[in-house]
């Protein structure tokens, strides 16, 4: 080895200022976590302004009211079809704070546990089987908050070869997405025999579940196999899909309550059974979560990790959003996180309307992400050089596998591990350097009582910060908009179809752009719903509708599926 003489420099890799790094840094060990504010730019003495002690008070004393539970959502109506909801998805995992003069609640979350964990031995244990043998496979039909925190949870904790049953999801209405998932698990009465499905909906008629609910029918059914004795619902009691199940002699019903919203419902059936049948140890899952909301009550925020993340979200973007939160795990198994986290932010916080009904200006917090170290070939150029228009948040986890790691670089005596992590050190100063800011959320490993802890500390993070810019993060009324219209377009398509196969059997050959279709069937302003509407049948075959020319959407013609000329 050639060794440097007296008057060679020494080698240099100053630290950005070690000095704020320590006082930026801190640790809490009760949870296996540590965070590290120190390249955000918090001027000194932020945490104790007049200003911000306000907003932190306020906003304790809102989630402990809420905790309480104050019906926080004034404008949805309970499972008893009274006006206003509770909010109690903290109780999940801690019974003993649901409300004193409401003991049933406590009651029903601790009867849920035993009972998922009951179901979940049963199958595991072949006391419960498929019509083919001992379940295999769990393919949990859902969306949104239905489908995102269990897919998130399966590919974070899951291990192919000790998984009790492989994961599978429906998570959307495409077909072809659901082709994709049959044909991996295969479609003959062998696999879908051992194939047990979780259905979950609230209300169950959610499109979307509904959907796949039907669609998966229709392939037991092709099968020779009664769909119902591989079937479970998760819904509220006495909803559409709870009397499809007990009607059709399912196998199992779980409740969800209306003081649970689907994008904080991980903790509760939703995401308990998935994991306990998947083989993931729950109960850890919901210690991690229930420590994290026990420190997380803390009115300091200097010892408050949630208050610490609330507060990066608010001074980075200005108290409305004006900064995108980039999220790079750096950890394989984290790489849904930032999906989940979309939702569960951005639904939460993406409001016009402040807590008491008023306009404001349209408050919000963008997230998008993948993982570390793939984002730094994706986007990290631009997040160092281009737009200053978002602040990172990086998560590291600390044991790189569960035994030793191979020295892949002889030279530097460094294993894959230590690349990952030189890459996150590296990724963080590089945008330092250009006075990009960025927070690092520490684990020690990806575990279920991490997972948990998270989970709880992203859902507290949501409340507090909602309660500092006066808005109400547990309802959303943008996504029963979306709903409301996607219903009119499809009203909207009936008609279309009505119009074909009247126009087919009364004037066989007869074309009409979208115009003079929109206007034929009662919906002249709707020209351009129609001619997508068109558009898509006309591709899809046996829909009733062909496409016979033109090059524009103006002067496109449709006409009865099977006449024309293409």
């Amino acid at each position: 080895m050639k060794r440097a003489n007296a008057t060679s420099p020494a080698p240099s890799w100053p630290d950005i200022d070690f000095a704020a790094f320590n006082a930026g840094y801190r640790e809490f060990p009760e949870l296996k976590l540590a965070t590290d504010i120190s390249r955000v730019g918090f001027p000194k003495g932020y945490f104790a302004t007049a200003r911000i002690r306000r907003l932190l008070a306020r906003a304790f004393d809102h989630m402990a009211r809420l905790e309480a539970g104050e019906k926080v959502n004034r404008d949805e109506l309970d499972d008893q079809g009274r006006p206003g909801r509770m909010v109690g998805h903290y109780w999940l995992r801690a019974p003993e704070l649901a409300p004193k003069d409401k003991p049933e609640i406590a009651e029903a979350i601790r009867a849920t546990l035993t009972s998922v964990k009951r179901f979940a031995r049963s199958v595991h244990g072949g006391r419960l089987t498929g019509q083919r043998g001992r379940f295999k496979n769990v393919m949990v039909i859902g969306i949104g908050g239905s489908a995102l925190g269990p897919q998130f949870v399966a590919r974070a904790l899951g291990k192919v070869k000790t998984d009790k049953l492989r994961p599978w999801f429906f998570d959307n209405t495409d077909p072809d997405g659901m082709d994709h998932v049959l044909d991996q698990i295969g479609r003959d009465a062998a696999s879908l025999g051992v194939t047990l499905c979780v259905v979950i909906s609230k209300s169950g008629t959610t499109p979307e579940t509904k959907n796949g609910l039907e669609e998966a029918k229709a392939v037991y059914a092709a099968a020779g196999l009664d769909f119902g004795r591989h079937a479970v619902a998760i819904t509220q009691v006495g909803s559409q899909l709870d009397r499809e199940a007990d009607q059709n002699g399912w196998l199992g019903r779980f409740p969800m309550w209306d003081w649970v919203g689907g994008r904080t419902s991980e903790t509760s059936a939703v995401g308990l059974l998935p994991a306990a049948l998947q083989g993931i140890d729950i109960d850890a899952l919901l210690a991690g979560a229930a420590a994290c909301d026990r420190l997380t009550r803390r009115p300091d925020a200097a010892t408050n990790p949630a208050a610490i993340l609330a507060l990066v979200w608010y001074f980075c973007g200005r108290g409305h959003g004006a900064r995108d939160m980039v999220v790079i795990p750096y950890k394989d198994r984290l790489e849904l996180f930032s999906r989940y986290l979309q939702q569960l932010i951005m639904e939460s916080l993406g409001k016009e309307l402040d807590a008491t009904n008023r306009r404001v200006v349209n408050q919000g917090l963008s997230v998008y992400g993948n993982k570390g170290s793939t984002d730094q070939h994706a986007y990290v150029q631009q997040l160092r050089e281009g737009l200053n228009n978002f602040f990172a948040l990086f998560i590291e986890a600390l044991r790189d596998r569960e035994g030793p790691s191979l020295v892949v670089a002889p030279k530097l005596g460094a294993t894959s591990g230590d690349f990952l992590s030189g890459f996150l050190l590296g990724t963080r100063r590089a945008l330092k350097e250009k006075n990009r800011a960025s927070m690092t959320l520490t684990v020690d490993e990806v575990s279920p009582f991490t997972v948990g802890v998270l989970i709880a500390l992203f859902e507290r993070a949501v409340g507090l910060y909602a309660s500092f810019v006066g808005i109400n993060a547990y309802h959303q009324p943008g996504v029963e908009a979306g709903k409301k219209a996607a219903t009119k377009v499809l009203e909207i398509q009936q008609a279309v179809l009505h119009f074909f196969a009247t126009q087919a059997g009364a004037k066989r050959g007869r074309k009409a752009t979208a115009k003079e279709i929109a206007k034929a069937i009662g919906y002249p302003d709707a020209a351009e719903t129609v001619f997508k509407i068109c558009q898509r049948l006309s591709v899809n075959r046996g829909r009733g509708v062909r496409r016979v020319g033109g090059t524009t959407p103006a002067d496109i013609e449709f006409a009865p599926e099977g006449t024309g000329r293409t």
